[in-house]
């Protein structure tokens, strides 16, 4: 399995995190691990785009992304 491990100034995830005050401006450790796609379960809805104007989204737009779109975004 391939994961990034760093240290990092806490400062640059003020943005990302809310820090606790014991962890902020000081130097942390970040690991990212990946996780497995069918381990996270979310409830599908439809989305109701009001900035769109014309015909509604068909119902195609809620697929998958084929398996080489995926791997072109490093999925």
């Amino acid at each position: 399995m391939e994961y990034i491990r760093q240290t990092i100034s806490s400062t640059k995830l003020n943005n990302l995190f809310d820090l606790p005050p014991t962890l902020r401006n000081k130097d942390v450790e970040v690991i990212i691990l990946p996780i497995e796609s069918n381990t996270i379960e979310t409830p599908r809805q439809k989305l109701h785009l009001n900035f769109v104007k014309g015909s509604p989204l068909p119902d195609s737009f809620f697929d998958p992304l084929p398996e080489e779109e995926l791997q072109a975004w490093g999925l």
